[in-house]
C-alpha cells in the first residue's frame, strides 16, 4: 500500500455531492477512486468483481440502506475496511454502525483534510470514531443489557477449544482478522474459520456480542 494509491469504492447516491468528493479526493496522490456506485447492491457487486482497498459508504442510500450494505460487505470480505459517511452522528446511527462493524465514519462537511486522514487511518488497519462514537462504544461495553439468547444464559460456559479461546482473546484486544493470522501464525481464511464457529458456539450475530458477551460469562478479561 505503500507504493500503490489507496483503491477506493465511492457508495454515494447524491451525483453532484459524489462528483465533488471524487473530484477532491483524486487530488491526493495517495488516493485513487477505483470504483463509483449509486446504492448498496451495486456496491455489494463491485466488491465481488474487484479488489478495494476502503470503501466510502453513505448511509442514507436507497434499497437496502447503508447499514445493511455495511453488514453485508463485511461479512464476504471481513478484511475489508468500511468508512461510513452520515448526515448526523446520533448514538443510536452509531451503535447500528458498531454492530455492522464498520471500522468508523465521518459526518458529511467534514474538513477534506480530516476525511483524507480517515481513509489513511482505516486503510492502515486503524478505526475512526469521534468522541460521541467513543462514548456509545464505551458505554456498550459497560452496560449489563446485552440480550443474551437462552442457549448463551446458561451456567455453563460454551465450550471453546484452546484455540478458539486464544482468538476471541485477541477479538476482544481489538484486532482484525488479518492480525489475528498475523499473531497466531496462521492463515486470515482459518481465522475466519474459527471466528464463525465461535459465533456459533456463543450464539450471537457479530464481533461485538461475541466480546461482550464472552466478558460478561468470564471468558475473557475485560
Amino acid at each position: 500500500m505503500t507504493d500503490q494509491p489507496i483503491a477506493i469504492l465511492l457508495v454515494e447516491d447524491d451525483e453532484l455531492f459524489r462528483l465533488g468528493l471524487t473530484t477532491r479526493l483524486q487530488q491526493e496522490p495517495t488516493l485513487h477512486i477505483a470504483a463509483e456506485a449509486e446504492d448498496g447492491e451495486m456496491a455489494i457487486a463491485l466488491v465481488n468483481q474487484q479488489p478495494f482497498d476502503v470503501v466510502l459508504l453513505d448511509i442514507g442510500l436507497p434499497g437496502i440502506g447503508g447499514i445493511e450494505a455495511c453488514r453485508q460487505i463485511k461479512q464476504q470480505h471481513p478484511d475489508l475496511p468500511v468508512l461510513a459517511l452520515t448526515s448526523h452522528n446520533q448514538p443510536a446511527l452509531i451503535a447500528r454502525l458498531i454492530e455492522a462493524q464498520a471500522q468508523g465514519y465521518c459526518v458529511k462537511g467534514i474538513a477534506a483534510e480530516a476525511l483524507v486522514l480517515a481513509i489513511r487511518s482505516v486503510a492502515l488497519g486503524a478505526t475512526w470514531w469521534d468522541a460521541i462514537a467513543s462514548q456509545a462504544i464505551q458505554a456498550a461495553f459497560q452496560a449489563p443489557p446485552l440480550e443474551l439468547p437462552p442457549a448463551a444464559a446458561l451456567t455453563t460456559s460454551p465450550t471453546l477449544t484452546k484455540r478458539e479461546q486464544e482468538i476471541l482473546a485477541l477479538m476482544a484486544a481489538g484486532q482484525s482478522n488479518q492480525e489475528i493470522a498475523e499473531t497466531l501464525y496462521i492463515a486470515p481464511g482459518t481465522v475466519r474459520v474459527h471466528v464463525h464457529a465461535i459465533l456459533q458456539k456463543l450464539e450471537v450475530r457479530d464481533r461485538t456480542q461475541a466480546v461482550i458477551l464472552a466478558m460478561q460469562l468470564g471468558l475473557v478479561s475485560p
